[in-house]
């Protein structure tokens, strides 16, 4: 059973000890998470979690090295930590805008280095998590892979893509969220009460979500299942176009990914 350093105890970081807890992949005391503030991870410390403000004790006492800090505070992190690192570690990265070979640059060290983009639903082993990897083993990439398995799905991309897959995987999870947000203030405009509306509204996007998980559709395919000649759907959707629905919504991803680049 590998122990796994968690450097990071912020939402991303406590979401990933969580959601590593629930699936039991491992138990409590073999997860350590670091912050200077050690008191806000009091609740993680109250289940077994070892809680700490020291990354470098955290390091040698682990094999499995997880990154969840600020991206301007990775370098320091980094410098901190790189005596202790040894072939023995993976060491796996959340930082956004960080790639690989700047983070090699900084350890200096041939050591696994892996990559991972999930979001804030790994907490409830929801997440999509994209992950590449350099100076890696099969059975390193094995147990990278099946760790994030744990956690939702995954999806193994080439490193240039990462930028996109922050975008599209975790921002897109505040995206998601706004169109719930406005589902749900619809829904009131029509009659409902907000949490009876915000019920609807969740779970109908569950649903949909798991019909292309599960039937592999396009959406379209489920789209025209739902829209009649002269039905309510059609017209509901034609006046979101009229607005530039899905053009706002493209839009809005590019200028993030236009941000994060």
């Amino acid at each position: 059973m590998k122990k796994i350093a968690i450097i990071g105890g912020g939402n991303l970081g406590t979401a990933m000890a969580l959601g590593l807890l629930k699936s039991d992949f491992v138990p409590a005391q073999s997860i350590t998470i670091t912050k200077r503030n050690t008191l806000t991870l009091a609740g993680l410390e109250s289940i077994g979690v070892k809680v700490s403000a020291d990354n470098l004790q955290a390091v040698k006492d682990s094999e499995v090295i997880i990154l969840a800090v600020k991206p301007f505070q990775i370098k320091e992190v980094l410098q901190a930590i790189a005596p202790a690192l040894t072939t023995n570690h993976t060491v796996i990265s959340v930082v956004t805008g960080i790639d690989l070979q700047e983070i090699y640059a900084v350890v200096q060290k041939v050591i696994p280095l892996f990559r991972a983009m999930p979001n804030t639903a790994i907490a409830i082993q929801e997440s999509i998590t994209c992950i590449s990897s350099m100076n890696s083993t099969e059975d390193e990439k094995n147990y990278v892979n099946t760790l994030f398995s744990k956690l939702g799905k995954i999806a193994l991309i080439d490193e240039k893509l990462m930028n996109a897959a922050t975008v599209l995987g975790a921002c897109g999870t505040a995206f998601a969220m706004r169109y719930i947000r406005a589902n749900i203030q619809g829904g009131i405009e029509i009659g409902f009460d907000a949490a009876t509306a915000s019920l609807i509204a969740a779970q109908t996007v569950k649903g949909a979500a798991e019909l292309l998980l599960t039937t592999h559709t396009h959406p379209e395919q489920e789209i025209d299942k739902v829209t009649t000649p002269k039905g309510c759907t059609i017209a509901g959707l034609n006046e979101m176009e009229h607005q530039g629905f899905s053009s706002s919504l493209i839009k809005g991803i590019a200028a993030s990914f236009a941000k994060i680049g």
